[in-house]
């Protein structure tokens, strides 16, 4: 007789023998499947994305965008119930493909099988945060585990692991991925070290990083992430150069990724207004004329710009056509804004001398200040030192440790700089630690700046 064959009605389809688990939805993550009551993985030998397809196919989740292997998303415990897997890719259920009996196999779970599909699921918001911010989508990270809040550490953070939480949290682009706990230390754990994201990820937790609490961090080195949503912008396309700080200087604006200048005519304060908003540098001093931050080279991209003063950016702003004006170098605008914007202790000092502008010049590396070799210190050094910590100009740049020998490493040796740089760090030099100098030859500066 057939009276073996099910009905339908004794079929229940609803109920799947089969979940993914460990993913940052129910449409991806290692794949396990029941049997006897029990539910074990399955091994990756002979997996592929024929398997996968089925799978999400067997789940609701669309198609399947990859097959991992090697426990991407955790080890099982317990059974791992199939191995050597054969599937088409046509069939409706996993357990319809070729494979090895139930429990036949000499896997062990560092190969369990996962699956990645296309899904619609949106993982949720989840287990992410911004904390002490002025709303949810600017903040210190933090990060929920074994049901306990913690932050990240800063170390290798960037804009593309900031994307990823800004992106987590449907708060937008990431707009800054700030460190060293700049909105605050946490209190308890610190979860997350050396987070790596390439910034596509959909969540924090699927980034490369250390090991969950394992880390070298101290809470000063808190990570932060700053959203387009927060309603903080920073200016990509205007900056204020030759001034004393970033906060002062010739107006230059970027437009076809070529920076250019501003013609002075029609420039006074409501123009500078929008210049020191748009660079979160306070309210405006002055809007001086005639070059007075030095002459710009190449292109005057505006002209005739005309604020009312409350725009957010120059751009904003009327004015002629960019590039379209008959003017010089010589009329470049220039603003002055009322935050100084004193760098905050950075990796760099001024120490042992008469005031924070003049001293041992130290840098802080692997979270230890030391001292620099005067072998080619000179004052092009010298410059970037003193507008790196904030003090205008060079006066002198000494050698032979004129105030005094560093007690700790000499980190840096045969400094080359052209003067341009931003930071003594972007200048050339021996790698870190590499010299043949005692501390009598430690290198000064004395700058402009008290």
């Amino acid at each position: 007789t057939l009276g073996c064959l099910l009905s339908p009605e004794d079929v229940d389809t609803t109920k799947h023998e089969i979940r993914l688990v460990g993913g940052p939805n129910r449409c991806s993550g290692r794949v396990e499947v029941l049997h006897k009551d029990v539910w074990g993985t399955v091994c990756d030998d002979q997996w592929d994305l024929r398997e996968a397809k089925v799978v999400c196919r067997q789940l609701g989740c669309g198609t399947a965008v990859s097959a991992p292997r090697e426990s991407k998303y955790g080890e099982g415990k317990d059974q791992i119930w199939l191995s050597d897997m054969k599937c088409k890719g046509t069939e409706a259920s996993l357990t319809e493909c070729e494979a090895k009996p139930w429990g036949d196999t000499t896997c062990n779970h560092v190969e369990d099988a996962s699956v990645e599909c296309s899904g619609t699921e949106v993982p949720e918001p989840g287990p992410i945060r911004l904390v002490g911010g002025p709303n949810r989508c600017a903040g210190r990270v933090e990060v929920l585990h074994e049901e306990q809040w913690g932050s990240v550490c800063h170390d290798n953070w960037d804009l593309n692991d900031a994307q990823v939480v800004c992106k987590q949290l449907g708060c937008g682009d990431a707009v800054l991925a700030p460190i060293g706990a700049k909105f605050g230390r946490g209190f308890d754990t610190i979860w997350l070290d050396d987070v790596n994201c390439t910034g596509v990820e959909a969540a924090l937790s699927e980034c490369p990083a250390r090991p969950w609490g394992d880390h070298n961090c101290y809470h000063g080195e808190d990570a932060s992430a700053v959203c387009s949503d927060s309603g903080i912008t920073v200016s990509t396309s205007v900056r204020l150069v030759g001034g004393p700080n970033r906060c002062s200087g010739r107006v230059e604006v970027l437009h076809k990724d070529v920076w250019g200048t501003v013609c002075d005519d029609q420039w006074d304060l409501r123009e500078a207004k929008v210049v020191c908003r748009q660079l979160g540098c306070g309210t405006a001093v002055s809007a001086p004329r005639e070059s007075k931050y030095g002459e710009g080279k190449g292109q005057i991209w505006l002209s005739d710009v005309n604020c009312t003063g409350t725009e957010a950016s120059l751009t904003e702003c009327e004015t002629k056509p960019w590039g379209d004006n008959i003017c010089n170098h010589v009329e470049d605008a220039s603003v002055e804004c009322s935050e100084v914007d004193i760098p905050e202790e950075g990796p760099v000092r001024l120490v042992d001398g008469p005031n924070k502008c003049a001293g041992r010049v130290e840098v802080l590396h692997e979270n230890r200040w030391g001292s620099v070799c005067d072998d080619h210190w000179d004052m092009k050094d010298a410059k970037v030192v003193c507008k790196q910590v904030g003090c205008g100009s060079p006066l002198s740049a000494l050698g032979g440790a004129r105030y005094g020998r560093g007690p700790d490493m000499i980190w840096l040796d045969d400094v080359e700089c052209n003067g341009t740089e931003e930071s003594i760090f972007d200048c050339q030099a021996r790698p870190w630690g590499e010299h043949n100098c005692y501390h009598g030859e430690d290198a000064d500066v004395v700058c402009a700046g008290n």
